[in-house]
């Protein structure tokens, strides 16, 4: 695949679990095993799976969280958003405040410039100046998730990792919190991984869809493919339990 933006190949992750009540002893556990796939420049990778399988471990190991592993990754500049809105962000501090913090670690930047690029990308996520004096306290779940949105693009990734990033919200701000993604991708030309135990959700923004269980990547191919015409069983009992005849929203 041409202009690549995340690479990540023969995956295994591993934890330490405790071993006895005292916890004194230890053994190693995988989580991942063998996982390969690739993402390019502008693509929207879903990845889906039931709880436990994964998931979040793979994200973490792609953004370092995650030391004990073995294989290749390699990306560019990442960032994410993560399910809670409310706990990735500073209650103390204002949306201004919180926006501009990473932009601090660039020297070069003076004040006007920051202010500057914090205000376009506020407006870029659908919210007006009136917001960077706000605590996160005073807004809306759907309005916090912009933040959260507005403050991963704010080094000008080339992939974001959204970790469930709808499931908080009710179906009227997911519908609204989802276009906007789509908005951006089509506008800014950054990829997303998309992970989500929510197949319709799923279908309804990513172009190629990735299935997860038990730590493996079971089967990956276009959003057709895998939901038309699933040829794993265990793809075929997650698309059974919910969806009858998915359509893509054009929207």
């Amino acid at each position: 695949m041409d202009n690549k933006v995340l690479t990540v190949s023969g995956l295994n992750s591993y934890y330490n679990v405790k071993t006895d009540k005292w916890g004194i002893g230890t053994a190693r556990r995988q989580v991942l095993k063998d996982v390969s796939f690739e993402i390019g420049r502008g693509e929207i990778v879903g990845l889906v799976g039931e709880s436990g399988c994964g998931k979040s471990t793979l994200a973490k190991c792609i953004l370092g969280m995650v030391k004990d592993h073995d294989g290749r990754i390699e990306h560019g500049s990442t960032k994410m958003i993560f399910q809670d809105p409310y706990g990735s962000l500073n209650p103390a501090k204002t949306v201004g405040w919180i926006l501009e913090e990473p932009l601090r670690i660039k020297k070069e930047l003076k004040d006007p410039e920051r202010n500057k690029k914090v205000s376009e990308m506020i407006h870029l996520v659908g919210l007006d100046d009136g917001f960077l004096v706000r605590k996160p306290g005073e807004l809306s779940g759907g309005q916090r998730q912009r933040i959260c949105i507005a403050l991963a693009l704010m080094m000008e990734p080339d992939l974001i990792i959204a970790d469930e990033p709808v499931s908080a919200l009710d179906v009227t701000v997911q519908d609204q919190i989802l276009k906007l993604l789509l908005k951006l991708n089509r506008e800014l030309n950054i990829a997303f991984l998309f992970i989500s135990h929510d197949l319709k959700v799923v279908y309804s923004v990513c172009e190629r869809v990735m299935v997860m269980k038990d730590g493996m990547i079971v089967e990956q191919g276009s959003d057709e493919q895998i939901y038309r015409a699933p040829e794993h069983p265990y793809t075929r009992q997650l698309l059974a339990a919910v969806i009858d005849d998915p359509v893509r929203d054009g929207s």
